[in-house]
């Protein structure tokens, strides 16, 4: 965990969040600022910052953020309409919490991606 880091502060309970899943590994909550009706950010429990900081032994939880992802995207009733699951990384792409993050959006029909 790191202290100075938003997303360690909401897995360990010092920031409030509305959560919609927990598990050992991972954490689920809704985004503060929705880009769509359903906006949900799906995060590692541990602090990991970056993708490009991750090796093999963290295959096995990016994945099961994924799935885990796809389980929210069900329990909430947007994966038979479809949804969209992203990550951005670094500023350029709009990153802006260091704690690697995947948003689930969903609820509507999503425009295009550029």
């Amino acid at each position: 965990m790191d202290p100075d880091c938003l997303f360690c502060n909401i897995v360990s309970g010092n920031i409030p969040s509305t959560e919609v899943y927990r598990d050992d590994r991972v954490m689920a909550f809704l985004d503060i600022v929705p880009a769509a009706p359903e906006h949900i950010l799906v995060i590692p429990a541990q602090h990991l910052t970056f993708l490009r900081t991750a090796d093999e032994s963290h295959e096995t939880l990016i994945g099961h953020m994924a799935l885990m992802a796809d389980r929210i995207a069900s329990e909430r009733g947007i994966r038979d309409s479809g949804y969209r699951l992203t990550v951005n990384q670094g500023p350029d792409a709009g990153q802006q919490v260091d704690h690697l993050h995947m948003h689930l959006l969903g609820g509507q029909k999503l425009g295009g991606v550029a």
